[in-house]
């Protein structure tokens, strides 16, 4: 699956027993890119992830489940507009004029990643502490307090999302999933995901890997 398929992750030397870190690395090709920020996040704002790319990236974009469309921070070259601010666990797009790669470095996460979804489309990351799943329809399945019957991951080569659907009997277009990929996912009514009694220790899956 290409480049996320060309995400990797991989945990650096524990500093003291209570702080691991780590990164997550995303390739990203010339155009729209689908990242998250998995480990603790360094930036306030949008606008300060795009100045750490030195002027290759000048869009940022989120999705915003209310209005169900993406919301997009522009870099002008003297100021960025529609600037908004993220934080760990956020899923972006990004737009990129170059061949690069995207590194999430930090802290790992206190504790595990939850998402709100609401009835519609919703953009997640696939939490760190749940490498035991394997392909899109296992995580539609696990999904099931929103009733989810679609998943998706974005192609950067068609530049477009690709999706994995249940037929009720089946999934169709299943594909390959990995701890911190980014995926879209149809709900049809609002949740959290994991629900929070299903969340165990980041801990214990510190040595994960993709």
């Amino acid at each position: 699956m290409l480049l996320l398929l060309a995400a990797g992750f991989l945990f650096a030397v524990e500093s003291d027993p209570s702080a691991v870190v780590g990164y997550v690395k995303y390739d990203m090709v010339i155009g729209n890119n689908f990242v998250a920020i998995p480990m603790d996040c360094p930036w306030s704002m949008a606008s300060e992830l795009g100045a750490a790319f030195g002027g290759t990236v000048d869009q940022i974009g989120y999705y915003d489940p209310a209005t169900q469309a993406f919301v997009t921070a522009a870099d002008l070259g003297f100021m960025w507009t529609d600037d908004f601010p993220i934080d760990t666990n956020s899923v972006l797009m990004l737009y990129s004029s170059v061949l690069d790669q995207f590194y999430s470095i930090g802290d790992l996460p206190a504790t595990n990643a939850t998402f709100n979804l609401v009835a519609g489309n919703n953009a997640v990351m696939v939490p760190l502490n749940k490498s035991n799943f394997a392909m899109a329809s296992e995580i539609g399945v696990d999904m099931v307090a929103g009733n989810v019957d679609q998943v998706g991951y974005f192609d950067p080569v068609a530049q477009s999302f690709v999706t994995a659907a249940d037929l009720g009997f089946m999934w169709t277009d299943d594909f390959s999933v990995s701890i911190a990929m980014p995926l879209m996912a149809y709900s049809s009514n609002a949740f959290i995901w994991p629900s929070r009694a299903a969340v165990e220790p980041l801990s214990a899956n510190k040595k994960s890997k993709k």
